[in-house]
Order: C-alpha cells, then sequence, then structure tokens
C-alpha cells in the first residue's frame, strides 16, 4: 500500500511500524462523504494486511476530529450506495484490525466521527475536544455504531441520553466516566498517541494482537446484538419527516455560514 491513496485520507507510516492516517477534510470539520467511507472501509483492511504496521494512530486535520457524515453528500449519492452494507463493513475492519488503533481527538467528534473514535483501542484527547451523537437531532437514529459502543462504555443509562439528545459530552467528563483514556494537554495529542503508539509497536506482538483479539470479542457480540437493527431504523428514518426538516435547516445554516452571516 505504499503507494496507494485513499480519498480524503492522508496516511504516513514510520519506520517504528506507527501508521498516522489522518482525516483531511479539515474545511469542513473532516465530514464523511460516500467516497471517504469507502476508503476508511478499505484502509483498514488494507491496514491489518500490512505485516510492517505495527499500530496506528487516527486522527483529523485542522481544529477537528470528525464532524460525522457530509449531509450534503449523504442525501446526494444515498441512491447507488448500501449505507447499511458500508457501515456493517466499516465497523468491522475497525475490529478485525489486529494491531492497536489510537484515537488522538484533537477536537469535536460528531456522530460517525464520534463512533471512529469510540471503536479505537485507546483514545486519546485534547482539552477542547467534545463527543456527541447527533442522529436525532438531524432526525435518524443512531446507527452508524453508536448504539453500539456508547452503552458499552457509559452504560445504558447513560448512553440513552445522550443518544436520545444528541448532547455533547466534555473530554474530562468522558475520561471521568471511563468513556475515553486521557485528556492530553492542548497541542499535544497527536505527539501522545504516536509515543503511546510507538510503545506498544515495540512489545510483544502476539501478545499485543490476542489480546486486544480476545477483548474485542466482547465488542463484536455486541455488534451481532444490535447493530443490524440500529442501522434498519435509521435507514427507516432516513426519509422521515423530521430528517427533511433537519437536512433543510443544516443546508440555510452552511449557506448563511458560507456568506458570512451566523
Amino acid at each position: 500500500m505504499t503507494d496507494k491513496t485513499y480519498r480524503g485520507l492522508l496516511v504516513e507510516k514510520r519506520a517504528s511500524g506507527v501508521a498516522i492516517v489522518t482525516l483531511n477534510r479539515p474545511e469542513i470539520l473532516n465530514a464523511i462523504d460516500w467516497p471517504m467511507h469507502s476508503a476508511l472501509e478499505e484502509l483498514f483492511a488494507d491496514l491489518d494486511n500490512d505485516r510492517a504496521v505495527k499500530a496506528v494512530v487516527l486522527t483529523g486535520a485542522g481544529r477537528g476530529f470528525c464532524s460525522g457524515g457530509d449531509q450534503n453528500a449523504l442525501d446526494d449519492t444515498l441512491g447507488p450506495i448500501s449505507p447499511t452494507r458500508s457501515g456493517r463493513h466499516l465497523i468491522r475492519n475497525m475490529l478485525e484490525l489486529e494491531c492497536p488503533l489510537i484515537a488522538a481527538v484533537n477536537g469535536v467528534a460528531v456522530g460517525l466521527g464520534a463512533t471512529l473514535a469510540l471503536f479505537c483501542d485507546v483514545v486519546f484527547a485534547e482539552p477542547a475536544a467534545r463527543f456527541a451523537d447527533t442522529h436525532v437531532t438531524a432526525g435518524v437514529v443512531a446507527g452508524d455504531g453508536g448504539a453500539v459502543i456508547w452503552p458499552l462504555l457509559l452504560g445504558p443509562v447513560r448512553a440513552k441520553h445522550y443518544l436520545m439528545t444528541g448532547d455533547f459530552i466534555s473530554a474530562e467528563e468522558a475520561a471521568a466516566a471511563g468513556m475515553i483514556n486521557r485528556v492530553v494537554p492542548e497541542g499535544t495529542v497527536v505527539g501522545h498517541a504516536v509515543r503511546y503508539a510507538e510503545m506498544l509497536a515495540s512489545g510483544p506482538r502476539d501478545a499485543i494482537v490476542w489480546t486486544k483479539y480476545a477483548v474485542n470479542k466482547l465488542i463484536k457480540e455486541q455488534m451481532h446484538l444490535n447493530l443490524d437493527t440500529a442501522m434498519a431504523h435509521e435507514m427507516l428514518t432516513f426519509h422521515s419527516p423530521e430528517r427533511k426538516e433537519a437536512v433543510a435547516a443544516f443546508r440555510e445554516k452552511r449557506k448563511r455560514f458560507a456568506e458570512g452571516g451566523n
């Protein structure tokens, strides 16, 4: 995969065995369209097949980690894509990546962005980072993995609050709740994650890989239990009146922003 490129992503492979993956659409807080979604699916599979890669760091370009799905692009290209298949394969490929996957959350992580961060093995965040699953505020069910991972990390009662309201949880609150590992000083999260990844990359590979595999069995069991249900219900709500209203409001807000308004 040395010369391979991935839509919307930057991939840097270091001699230490650490690969740094950067979500690279900073002009829209690294929102994910369908080509970028497909690239992520493919990349995690490729990294898993690259024996030179011993640990992976996932971060975002600019001032945010990932603002979730690009709403305009999702609506414009939904027809030929199978969202349920794509979503299932992305989560599966992340969980099947044998080497450690470390999130360096440098800003907001929303919707699919929060899912990407929280399905990593270890999560570091800067103080300004915030997490939210805002599917409900877009009029749809939290179907891309939020209904799987938030209850596992926070417990069902607290998870239902965040999933049903779309409320944000700060990095400090997330760390205190056991949702992420640690908050690190502003501007240091990538360096911190890379050093941690290098530490794991230099460790006993088989012991680390199979320990991760054993723990991930718990997450996979939960994924098999309710991911398909959540995604199916998301598709049922995708063309609902509430969804159409949310998209119209989103596009109006983006238009005002582009015109220099508030």
